[in-house]
């Protein structure tokens, strides 16, 4: 920002005023995303699909999600967050109005990746906004509210919204989702404004310069710690949120639908108690983040664990612990941000963001497919047939990428220290609770 006029405060009344607009459009983005959560079962009626086929519909959502992130932060870096959040709005608007009447499984997969590429440009323009909005102390807060209150859109999708859709039907209740998007693109269009500085502090990029830039950024190890804490905790409770959690504990654990619901409507409040737990632990020890998001990696494994190795269906209340444990790796993956925030300068911040942002939906993605062709294997006859033994088999897959992801934890953990080490006083600010480091995400006076 050096030589850029602030023309606005930070951290005031219009800070939040602008956080709250944009904050309302990332709730929707979420609800959008987890629709198919407790539709799954209704979708493979309406479509005549197998596990596969139904996995694909998130898959894919995700996979266009995840594979759009760096050109998104790429674009955010050149254009500003109300271009992008404009954008993303108006393609899951369409989209979500285009599931509500598709009646073949192509054109509704054409749908939900629609969604998907919406969804792809709201958070981190979000992010973006936070990052030049808010002061140093209290963005890591900041930034941790948005993520749970974002998941109040999961909420939305949870017990309303399986209500909704056996009380209107399928094309009614999408085609209503659909139409908030235009109430809130009016809110966005009002309040939103990309910048206190002058110019909007919006990088111009040059695209001969675009592809050193980004090399840059992805060779940063703090990018690739960001990218794995991501990776390792968030795809736990996505996998569970969008797809596989309902059917879980309805077909495996023996849940009615309504206790299932409202058990995906407890990880969203859990997760709201946590986030500014862990945000304000992470503002006040900024060197011990990735241990933070190491233990919450850790717990999830273990209850995990507890679970799949019990020999019949577990009682209700160690399934309410299941659920709440999970939804701490929603929290604990936005640590991911903020080490972000401390390796790059805001000009980078975007692409940064967009990359880090790809490893949890990968991770996702990847865990929700491998779900799905083992349920095939162990139950060819569809969701009726499925089995506690066959899901105690397929959600253990998720064992194999928290593994891989807690190794690339520690490892880029490593890298990044020896880097900031390197900067004189970095590694002095760091230990003593400061985010923005001297020489690396901010310059010396």
């Amino acid at each position: 920002m050096t030589g850029t006029r602030q023309l606005h405060d930070i951290g005031r009344r219009r800070a939040y005023a602008i956080w709250g607009a944009a904050l309302a459009v990332y709730v929707l983005a979420v609800f959008h995303r987890t629709s198919l959560g407790v539709a799954g079962l209704l979708a493979a009626d309406r479509f005549g699909i197998n596990a596969s086929q139904l996995a694909t519909f998130t898959v894919l959502q995700l996979a266009v999600y995840a594979g759009m992130q760096v050109p998104v932060g790429v674009l955010l870096d050149r254009f500003g967050s109300r271009a992008l959040i404009v954008s993303g709005l108006v393609l899951m608007t369409a989209g979500q109005l285009w599931f509500s009447v598709a009646d073949t499984f192509s054109l509704g997969l054409a749908a939900r990746a629609l969604v998907g590429a919406g969804d792809a440009m709201v958070f981190t323009a979000v992010l973006r906004l936070v990052a030049l909005w808010f002061l140093v102390r209290q963005a890591p807060v900041v930034t941790q509210v948005t993520g749970m209150i974002g998941q109040m859109g999961a909420v939305a999708a949870a017990v309303p919204l399986s209500a909704a859709l056996h009380g209107w039907g399928w094309t009614r209740t999408y085609a209503m989702a659909a139409s908030l998007g235009v109430i809130l693109l009016l809110g966005v269009f009002a309040l939103v404004k990309d910048s206190p500085y002058e110019r909007g502090a919006v990088e111009r990029i040059k695209i001969r310069a675009l592809r050193h830039s980004l090399t840059e950024v992805w060779r940063d190890p703090g990018t690739r710690l960001g990218l794995s804490v991501h990776f390792t905790a968030q795809f736990a409770p996505t996998v569970f949120a969008l797809l596989w959690g309902y059917p879980f504990l309805v077909s495996g654990q023996g849940l009615s639908p309504t206790m299932a619901s409202t058990l995906l409507t407890l990880m969203t409040f859990v997760a709201l108690v946590a986030g500014p737990t862990i945000g304000r632990w992470t503002g006040r020890h900024p060197y011990y983040r990735s241990v933070m998001a190491l233990a919450v990696v850790g717990a999830i494994a273990l209850v995990w664990a507890v679970v799949l190795a019990l020999p019949g269906r577990s009682p209700l209340w160690l399934l309410v612990v299941l659920v709440a444990v999970t939804a701490v790796g929603g929290p604990g993956s936005m640590i991911a941000f903020d080490l972000a925030r401390s390796f790059h300068r805001s000009d980078r911040y975007g692409r940064a963001s967009g990359v880090v942002n790809m490893g949890g939906f990968v991770a996702s993605l990847v865990t929700m497919a491998l779900i799905g062709l083992v349920l095939d294997r162990l139950a060819p006859g569809g969701p009726e047939t499925y089995t506690l033994d066959d899901f105690r088999v397929a959600m253990s897959v998720q064992f194999l990428l928290w593994g891989f992801g807690a190794w690339m934890i520690w490892r880029y953990r490593r890298r990044s220290l020896d880097r900031v080490s390197r900067h004189p006083g970095a590694m002095e600010a760091l230990r003593g609770g400061d985010a923005l480091l001297p020489g690396i995400s901010r310059d010396h006076d």
